[in-house]
């Protein structure tokens, strides 16, 4: 139990970061690439390129290159049904929200 205690508390430290929570959050409506992740935060590209690459590290997104491009998406199972969970409760638009 320890050990799950410990993936889970290096989940919720990846999670803990405003915009890396809202990188999740669009990720979580599907894949995109960093343009649209900088559109969609108001971040510069250097800011999102970072998030990006802690939440990689952490084994959260993955990146596939397409072209000139990345495009990334949620890889990690149990953090994509809890960032979908997240999302609805969070990041929804309000009329999507249930009250």
């Amino acid at each position: 139990m320890l050990e799950q205690a410990e993936v889970t508390t290096a989940f919720l430290r990846a999670i803990s970061h405003p915009a890396r929570l809202v990188i999740l959050c669009r990720l979580a409506e599907g894949p995109a690439n960093v343009g649209d992740l900088e559109a969609f935060t108001g971040l510069p590209q250097a800011e999102v390129s970072k998030h990006l690459a802690r939440l990689r590290a952490d084994g959260l997104v993955a990146a596939e290159r397409l072209g000139r491009a990345r495009t990334y998406a949620l890889t990690d199972m149990r953090a994509s049904r809890i960032m979908r969970t997240l999302y609805c409760e969070f990041c929804a638009p309000e009329s999507d929200q249930l009250v």
